[in-house]
């Protein structure tokens, strides 16, 4: 191709030089009358390879001028004119010439990926504009009519089927949590781990959260998790109350408290349901139906005497009257209660007597209280069509199809740790147990359902300084989200996987591609640890601030870090196995405790409405993006009126 062009070139080159001034015969003058010897001129052609500064793609330079000493040559100081005929650049590249791209996997992944994106988005977009609309998951396709206002009315529809909600939270599931928890997954699956993805990575639409409370730059649970359910940010340490209140002040409450998304749900007469491996009366699911000016008031005996004179409640005792107390807020509305109860925290329903200590307390007195109140037979009395278990054994033998009402508190504290889960004394079901027998029982009522999923313990063994116990429970929270995508249509049921907040961990140094996610940096290259300039080896996660590190061999039990000192700074690592399950990774700050992060968290979402989802926002827009879904406020209006 380059040669027959650049012939061309040359010859219409020669033509020009042909057609010069001084006459064919030399001499100045018209052919064939006399004159003086004229001034022959010369033009010259250099051919330019590719890459030359003035044709990138090659041509030819083209010198002109006169031969002013009559020695048949263009001269360097004769040239009077340069000119350059360039090849035009290459405007199309074969599937031949980049076949080497189009066989590769990862190309060929790439490519998948954006033309479902792509399809995702037309889809969403087009619904929004009145055309067409066809969901994401399943190929489902609706067409609307051609009338705007019926598009209008079937928009509306389209944007508000989701009969069910489940709304997954990791607690302290921050980006880089997700980010090791994939590649450990992927590892432990004898992958290298980077390619890796946890289920909830594969939904079709994600975006981020902004964690900040109202009155803090780094977050707690409670003011997080009250803008997820409420819609509404609020201030540290204050549980579905806006930030009009005062935190631990009993008398700004009144005239300040949020509705949630469970409560609308269960006004709107769907089943409701909360799960955490936390207590169940922890900030996180807390803020699904309590009201409290301070989070640690979850029993009687951790409030001042003050509030308890002026009329507020504690936790626990709201999650077991919760079904009069959301009576006594609104006129003639008549709700069933929660229907599914799962965590742990037994210690806050029990009396101050061992006389009423479980069968596997831990204790010496297991239960807190100090009004001498048993909320688990109170509980009992409630609803005698319910079923109250402790234990795995009593988990395991209820029955979903049969059972409407279903309380379990396992532990006196807060559950087992998903790698310490084994060690329980009377044994504990998992996450993904619950949420199956959650979602089994709340499926029987044909209005559909709202769940609520904590992994409280991420984030407790975050604050211990184990990475590998926080990752541990992130795999299994990921586990429990693709039970809970198996089990439901996504044609009625709204997923979504978030995090209240982060935590202060990262993944650092260059260690090459599939070196052990919590062992030592190994470089590109390299089969031995790097060292750092103080000439010890590192770990790739660490912590800012926390415990600092400590080397507890096997054991699965994040919190046995608290029976040892805080032990920061750089420790010498080259005869410690960072990959067992008791190492804790070093931190630079001492802190009795890790501690939370400031930066966003990720939004995962499937499903009716899912496609709301995206962008940066604030954390509060997980509440409309439910209700937008499911039309909660429109559905309890319509009870309450």
């Amino acid at each position: 191709m380059n040669k027959i062009r650049l012939s061309a070139i040359a010859l219409a080159v020669m033509g020009l030089s042909a057609c010069g001034s001084d006459g064919d015969d030399g001499q100045t003058g018209a052919n064939g009358v006399d004159g003086s010897d004229g001034k022959n001129s010369i033009v010259t052609q250099t051919v330019l390879q590719q890459g030359n500064a003035h044709c990138p793609n090659s041509g030819v330079k083209v010198d002109s001028g006169l031969d002013s000493n009559a020695n048949g040559q263009l001269d360097e100081t004769e040239i009077q004119a340069t000119n350059y005929v360039c090849e035009a650049g290459v405007t199309e590249v074969t599937n031949t010439q980049i076949a080497t791209s189009l066989n590769n996997d990862w190309f060929k992944a790439g490519q998948q990926t954006i033309t479902h994106a792509k399809s995702t988005w037309q889809n969403a977009v087009s619904a929004a504009a009145g055309a067409k609309a066809m969901s994401n998951n399943n190929a489902r396709i609706v067409t609307l009519s051609g009338d705007a206002n019926a598009q209008a009315a079937q928009l509306t529809e389209l944007k508000q089927q989701a009969k069910n909600i489940i709304l997954f939270v990791g607690d302290g599931m921050g980006i880089s949590t997700v980010t090791a928890a994939r590649i450990l997954d992927g590892q432990n699956k004898g992958k290298m781990g980077e390619e890796h993805q946890l289920s909830f990575e594969q939904f079709p639409f994600a975006g981020l959260a902004k964690t900040y409370n109202v009155d803090a730059q780094t977050p707690d649970s409670a003011g997080t998790m009250t803008a997820m359910m409420s819609g509404v940010k609020t201030d540290v340490g204050v549980i579905g109350i806006n930030e009009n209140i005062e935190r631990g002040n009993c008398a700004t409450q009144s005239g300040n408290e949020l509705v949630t998304a469970l409560e609308l749900a269960e006004i709107a007469g769907k089943s409701t349901g909360i799960i955490s491996t936390a207590r169940i009366t922890h900030a996180t699911p807390a803020a699904t139906y309590a009201k409290s000016p301070d989070r640690n008031w979850e029993d009687v005996s951790d409030m001042p005497q003050s509030a308890i004179d002026a009329g507020c409640t504690d936790i626990a005792t709201q999650l077991i009257e919760f079904e009069q107390h959301l009576e006594s807020r609104y006129s003639d509305i008549d709700v069933d209660g929660i229907d599914v109860v799962m965590g742990g925290g037994r210690r806050h329903f029990l009396p101050k007597d061992p006389a009423f200590n479980s069968p596997d307390a831990n204790s010496a007195t297991e239960g807190d209280r100090t009004d001498n109140r048993n909320l688990i037979t109170e509980w009992q009395t409630a609803y005698p069509q319910g079923h109250y278990v402790y234990d795995e054994a009593g988990f395991n033998a209820i029955n979903p199809d049969s059972t409407n009402k279903l309380f379990g508190l396992f532990n006196e504290s807060h559950m087992q740790y998903a790698a310490d889960r084994k060690n329980d004394i009377a044994g504990e079901p998992s996450l993904t147990a619950m949420t199956e027998k959650a979602i089994k029982i709340l499926d029987n009522n044909d209005q559909g359902f709202f769940l609520m999923v904590e992994s409280g313990r991420i984030d407790h063994s975050h604050h211990a300084g184990s990475a590998y116990g926080a990752l541990t429970d992130t795999i299994e929270f990921a586990n429990a989200v693709a039970k809970a995508d198996s089990m439901t249509d996504d044609d009625d049921t709204l997923i979504v996987v978030t995090a209240d907040h982060g935590h202060v961990f990262t993944i650092a140094g260059y260690p090459k591609r599939g070196n052990p996610i919590l062992g030592k940096v190994v470089n590109v290259g390299k089969d031995e640890p790097a060292l750092a300039e103080d000439g010890m080896p590192y770990t790739t996660l660490g912590y800012t601030n926390g415990r600092g590190f400590m080397d507890l061999g096997d054991e699965t039990n994040a919190d046995a870090s608290y029976d040892h000192d805080i032990n920061t700074g750089r420790k010498d690592l080259t005869n410690v196995d960072t990959t067992a399950t008791g190492f804790h990774q070093e931190a630079l700050i001492p802190k009795s405790s890790e501690t939370h992060s400031g930066e966003d968290v990720g939004i995962f979402a499937k499903g009716p409405g899912a496609f709301l989802v995206n962008g940066t926002n604030e954390q509060s827009i997980i509440f409309h993006v439910m209700d937008k879904a499911a039309n909660l406020v429109q559905q309890a209006n319509s009870q309450l009126n």
